[in-house]
């Protein structure tokens, strides 16, 4: 089941833009090694969601994923061949907001050979370039 919200306060919002690169969830703070996103991008629930089946199934109920992203942005989309007006769409789908450095997923209790290969796995579902990370050690 993808993610979303319980509740909002407001059911639909502007577009925004993505500038920049992310200063909060840039590094890995819960699990041992990171994927970190190098492009900004929406990343709808349905790609979080794959890549989290994906890492799960790879690992086979060893080790711990973390998913750092939430998809918390209703993204509304008018049908196809209606003509302009008659207001805003409603939600199709959630959207998280990714930055360059944002930190997608975490694996901690397992090797880096395996958490290299289950995100390898996952980067292969996500829309964005992404690169493994480890945690940094604290001086």
């Amino acid at each position: 089941m993808p993610r979303m919200p319980k509740r909002i306060k407001f059911r639909k919002q502007m577009r925004g833009t993505l500038r920049g690169n992310a200063t909060r969830g840039n590094y890995v703070s819960f699990g041992d090694y990171g994927l970190q996103a190098l492009e900004p991008h929406w990343l709808t629930a349905r790609q979080i969601e794959a890549g989290r089946i994906a890492a799960q199934h790879f690992l086979r109920r060893q080790g711990k994923v973390y998913i750092r992203v939430f998809p918390d942005k209703p993204v509304s989309k008018k049908p196809l061949e209606t003509r302009m007006g008659k207001g805003k769409a409603d939600t199709e789908y959630w959207a998280a907001r990714i930055k360059p450095g944002t930190m997608l997923f975490e694996i901690a209790g397992v090797d880096e050979t395996v958490a290299k290969q289950a995100l390898a796995r996952v980067a292969q579902k996500m829309p964005v370039r992404c690169r493994f990370v480890g945690r940094r050690l604290s001086v």
